[in-house]
């Protein structure tokens, strides 16, 4: 089923409405964040989590009245856009929050308007992938290392050519490094290093995206005594690793097969991903 409304602004539209100007800031500027959520089983999965992300980011950005989207603003216009499309209890949720303002680099205000997008989705659980990823390291481009990088902005394009070269490799990912040269994250997902039996993420002052789904992993993996270490990590530990797999909020957990030669287990990545569906 095809999604049909979405929510802008307050307003429930058309998703084929065109909702845009020319000076829209987000579209000239890349100027305002994203967050992407999962709703599984009739609930907004760990939407205080989400919120204070989100929250943070704005702030961040400078926006006025970070407030208003709070974790009742988040459920209650999820769940009208739900019951309108009548999707199910089973959907991927985008918020994008941008400033909603006229003006060129410097924005006349710093009001935020924002979309709420969802889609359907026909698991009712996160699902560990039967197939493992195939990957390899996209170092054309580095990711800067800043008080931005935690975010999830709508300034992608390291991202979008990360993507490119995903596809022009036949790959099912790519891992991107920071500008020091390590580990930073995947294209869509954060990074977990299983080595020398020690779970290895890349530390946030590495540049990674500030992720929930990476934060439930590591806290998942804490309370059943799996030793996790955030770290400064070489990209070459990706040829002596017993496991790597990727997180996100609307996948859950990925696990990786291969990286040129080398091929994995997913061991620790399942015992993670059973404890997941059970929070």
């Amino acid at each position: 089923m095809s999604v049909e409304y979405i929510n802008f602004n307050g307003s429930i539209v058309p998703a084929d409405q065109l909702i845009f100007k020319a000076n829209n800031r987000g579209f000239r500027y890349g100027d305002g964040l994203f967050e992407s959520m999962r709703y599984m089983k009739g609930k907004l999965k760990f939407p205080e989590m989400h919120i204070d992300r989100i929250q943070k980011g704005m702030k961040l950005l400078r926006f006025d009245n970070c407030s208003l989207i709070d974790t009742w603003f988040l459920r209650e216009k999820v769940e009208e856009l739900i019951r309108r499309n009548r999707t199910g209890a089973d959907a991927r949720v985008r918020l994008t929050v941008f400033r909603d303002s006229e003006g060129l680099y410097s924005p006349v205000s710093n009001k935020f308007g924002y979309v709420i997008e969802i889609q359907k989705l026909d698991e009712s659980q996160y699902v560990l992938n039967k197939k493992g990823l195939i990957i390899d390291v996209y170092d054309e481009i580095p990711k800067p290392v800043n008080a931005l990088s935690n975010l999830k902005t709508c300034n992608a394009l390291i991202y979008v050519l990360a993507g490119i070269y995903k596809n022009q490799n036949a790959l099912d990912e790519v891992l991107i490094l920071n500008h020091h040269g390590f580990l930073c994250e995947s294209m869509s997902s954060n990074v977990f290093v299983v080595y020398d039996r020690k779970l290895y993420t890349p530390a946030l002052n590495e540049g990674c995206i500030a992720g929930v789904m990476r934060q439930i992993v590591m806290r998942l993996a804490k309370e059943n005594n799996i030793e996790l270490v955030e770290a400064q990590i070489n990209p070459d530990i990706l040829n002596e690793a017993d496991e790597v797999f990727l997180t996100n909020a609307g996948k859950g957990i990925q696990w990786v097969m291969g990286y040129n030669n080398k091929r994995y287990f997913n061991e620790v990545s399942r015992f993670l991903s059973d404890k997941l569906n059970l929070v």
